[in-house]
This record gives structure tokens, C-alpha cells and sequence, in this order.
């Protein structure tokens, strides 16, 4: 670890760098009003969706360990991103959850009656595969993600490491598999689009380059497909509008790091075997 004690840092309460710049774009009403959090990968890879898909939208900023009424009323447990629907009386709401992706779905049911964009394969083949990468991600590598943050005890960050690198080459597996039955997904082919498997993933592999890099020591898979599909997914410009700058994530997953008690229900859910809420 690059830090052997913990500072005491305070997560962030506002985006900053090409994020906060997103942010300003986005601040005046809209039919749709998104709950966020800014340091959230949960919150990243809906905002990134509606980039992509050009949903207009409000972009509004909670704190959700204070859990604001006002986020409350549209995510029960105060978990973000929620998505407020204004063009409804009285408005809808809808929450996200890791397992039970309701928010996600609704994003794109929008999109292909609105945008017309996707980020699925017209082919239903295809499309089948995109769900087995995502399934794979959210039930295997975010988890392994933060097993390895969390680990205080050098033997389980090592690991965790192992467990974590495992499921990046499972999800690269899935990839190849695409690749070689249906011509590939997303962008991990050379001249692809940003698609549902990158959104659902991007999150948690960009803060592995930097907050598993400063607190773990983590590097990346080595090879030239991976590295080429990391470089297009960071530079794809609906991911990149919605990264801050890299202290905002230092600061902010600190307590993670340290496996403060109480963190966030994402910790304790880890810390105590349970399946993410």
C-alpha cells in the first residue's frame, strides 16, 4: 500500500474536472432529474447511459450518507442514483440496484422511444451474450472489487487481488466469446461503439487504475486487446464527461480502503458475506 495509516479523508460532495463540466450542462430542469452521488460507480455507469443515449436530464447532487428527504422520496433506502420521472403527475420514481437493474432498463426503454440509440446489439444472440457479460460483472467483479479494497489483512488482499484479476480475465473470456460467435460487443472491437457491457463495467475498472493502484498496488492486466479496449473505453466521450479528477477518488475511497466502520451499505454488505443491496 502507498498509505499505511488511515488520514481521515472526507468523501467528496461535488464532481470536479470534465465531470463537474457535465454537471454545469446539466443543471437546469428536465423531465428527468437524476439522484447522485459523485464519487458512485453506481451512479457513473447510469449517467454514462444517458450520455450515450441522449436523454436530457437534470443532473442534481445529494449526499447520500446524510439521505436528504428529498432522496428519500424517490430511493427509500437512500441508495443513488435514483431517477425522478417529471413528466408523469405526479412524478414517478425509480432507484437502482446492483442485482435488480429497474433504473437501467427504464433508461433505455426512454432511449429507444425517444433517441433511438442503444446500447444493446440489434441481434438477439448478441444481445444474449451483452446480458452474460453484465451478469458476470455484477455478480462476480464488483463484488471481487471490493473484497479487495476492503481487505485489511495481508493475506486477503493477496488474495483479493488473485480473485480480482480472475474475474477481469472471466469477463475478457466473455468478450473473445462475443468476438468469435457474433463479431464482438461494444467496444472491445476495433471500431465498436460503446456498449452495455462497457457502461456496466467502466466504473469500477477506471477507479481500479487509480484507487486500486494507490491503495493496492494493483496493476492491470497486461495485452494489446485489453489495453486497446481500456484506452477507447476512457477516451469514449460519454464514459470520459463523467470522471473526476483523480483526488476526488483518493479521498473518497479512503474509508474503503481502511474498512471504516459504517461506510456505506455496499461495505457492510461485503463485510459480512451478503449479497449487495
Amino acid at each position: 500500500m502507498s498509505s499505511t495509516t488511515d488520514s481521515g479523508k472526507v468523501y467528496h460532495r461535488e464532481c470536479t474536472g470534465p465531470a463537474l463540466e457535465t454537471v454545469q450542462q446539466h443543471a437546469h430542469d428536465q423531465d428527468i432529474t437524476l439522484f447522485a452521488g459523485c464519487f458512485c460507480p453506481f451512479v457513473q455507469r447510469v449517467w454514462a447511459a444517458l450520455e450515450y443515449l441522449q436523454i436530457p436530464y437534470k443532473y442534481y447532487e445529494v449526499d447520500p450518507y446524510q439521505k436528504p428527504q428529498e432522496l428519500l422520496n424517490v430511493s427509500p433506502k437512500g441508495l443513488v442514483p435514483a431517477l425522478m420521472l417529471n413528466a408523469f403527475n405526479p412524478p414517478r420514481a425509480l432507484n437502482e440496484s446492483t442485482c435488480h437493474p429497474r433504473l437501467s432498463r427504464r433508461v433505455r426503454l426512454i432511449a429507444s422511444k425517444s433517441t433511438h440509440r442503444s446500447l444493446f446489439p440489434p441481434d438477439p444472440y448478441a444481445k444474449a451474450l451483452v446480458r452474460l457479460q453484465s451478469d458476470h460483472i455484477n455478480r462476480t467483479l464488483v463484488p471481487a472489487f471490493y473484497r479487495y479494497l476492503q481487505a485489511q489483512d495481508p493475506e486477503a488482499q493477496i488474495s483479493g487481488e488473485k480473485e480480482f484479476h480472475v474475474a477481469i480475465q472471466s469477463l475478457v473470456e466473455l468478450f473473445e466469446r462475443a468476438e468469435r460467435e457474433v463479431g464482438g460487443t461494444g467496444l472491445w472491437v476495433e471500431g465498436g461503439d460503446l456498449g452495455w457491457a462497457d457502461v456496466v463495467v467502466g466504473p469500477w475498472i477506471f477507479r481500479a487504475t487509480n484507487v486500486l493502484k494507490h491503495y493496492r498496488e494493483f496493476e492491470m492486466p497486461r495485452g494489446t486487446k485489453f489495453e486497446a479496449w481500456l484506452r477507447r473505453l476512457f477516451e469514449h466521450p460519454s464514459f470520459k464527461k463523467t470522471c473526476s479528477s483523480e483526488e476526488l477518488y483518493l479521498d473518497s475511497y479512503e474509508r474503503y480502503a481502511f474498512n471504516r466502520p459504517n461506510t456505506s451499505q455496499v461495505a457492510n454488505a461485503i463485510n459480512s458475506g451478503r449479497g449487495l443491496p
